[in-house]
């Protein structure tokens, strides 16, 4: 169903979200990264995108990239007020070190 919302919309950011949290749920992590960078390419706002995807990376053990999309998804936090993702967002870097 989500694909074919994408067909339709590429840029429709719940859908790709949706399709990208999808993967995870079933292990298929290339595929779930993927969706969430398209996610954030077409909404650079989306939050929740930033957030799902660093998780993702830290579970992956790569670190460093979960840390460059912590910064960057608090940087959307700060565009679109997002206060709690930011505090949640802020815990997570700060785990990192």
């Amino acid at each position: 169903m989500l694909s074919g919302i994408l067909e339709q919309n590429p840029k429709d950011a719940f859908a790709r979200y949706g399709l990208a949290m999808a993967y995870a749920a079933e292990g298929k992590t290339d595929e779930a990264l993927r969706e969430y960078d398209v996610t954030i390419e077409y909404n650079p706002d989306y939050v929740p995108a930033f957030q799902m995807s660093a998780q993702m990376l830290v579970q992956m053990g790569r670190l460093e990239e979960a840390r460059e999309r912590l910064q960057a998804g608090l940087a959307a936090c700060e565009r679109t007020g997002n206060a709690h993702a930011a505090g949640e967002m802020q815990g997570m870097l700060e785990e990192l070190g």
